[in-house]
């Protein structure tokens, strides 16, 4: 799968239902985004094909011969971009001032914690 492209807010919801099932019609989808989102068929089919334009999603047809869509990348690498994308941003890329930030404002559990440790211990000895 090709690396992750920028996608906008709108277009996570759209990529969300698609990493959830695919493929899918468009109708599916705007079915599927429906209860949260309550978008009309025409303003999904746009983000679909702005995410197409962005190879954030290919194309194909079922049986019926009807387009449907399936991600061209992996919500992984999508959340990695974000994720480096948002500490540039705000953190002028550094690691520390961001979890620092996190540590101070979130409220995490003990287990939390305790998964966050092990996550930086490992990254010390690698």
């Amino acid at each position: 799968m090709p690396t992750a492209p920028d996608i906008a807010e709108s277009e996570w919801s759209v990529m969300e239902a698609l990493w959830e099932s695919s493929p899918q019609t468009a109708s599916e989808v705007t079915k599927a985004l429906r209860p949260t989102m309550n978008w009309a068929e025409n303003t999904v089919r746009t983000l679909l094909m702005r995410l197409v334009e962005k190879g954030a999603l290919k194309t194909d047809e079922n049986a019926s011969g009807t387009r449907t869509f399936l991600p061209a990348v992996k919500r992984e690498a999508c959340v990695r971009a974000e994720g480096e994308s948002f500490m540039q941003r705000i953190f002028g890329g550094a690691a520390k001032p961001l979890l620092v930030h996190f540590a101070q404002n979130s409220k995490l559990t003990a287990e939390e914690v305790k998964e966050l440790k092990r996550l930086l211990d490992q990254n010390l000895n690698s």
